[in-house]
């Protein structure tokens, strides 16, 4: 049984950064986080070689989160009534447990 802060995940790409989910996952059970959702996915020509997650701009009703690893950068939406900092710690928590 989930308590009732959990955040929701949209799955609507068949395709994501592989790790990418399961730091999601800990994100949406982190309190504030109300959904998110991963989006558009692309290639880059810098080569991050770890998962990086960086909070890019704020959206209505939350931020974009820009998520790169190696060559592919993925854009997440993630809704929130926390601070950019706010959201900083939690992406730093959900990753930290990887």
């Amino acid at each position: 049984m989930s308590k009732p802060t959990d955040g929701r995940l949209v799955w609507n790409h068949s395709t994501h950064i592989p790790g990418l989910i399961p730091i999601l996952e800990r994100l949406c059970q982190q309190n504030g986080i109300m959904t998110v959702t991963p989006a558009v996915i692309g290639r880059v020509k810098g080569h991050a070689p770890q998962m990086k997650l960086r909070v890019s701009v704020p959206i209505r009703g939350g931020y974009k989160v820009i998520a790169r690893q190696g060559k592919t950068v993925q854009e997440v939406f993630v809704l929130t009534h926390l601070s950019q900092d706010q959201l900083e710690n939690a992406i730093a928590v959900a990753m930290k447990i990887a």
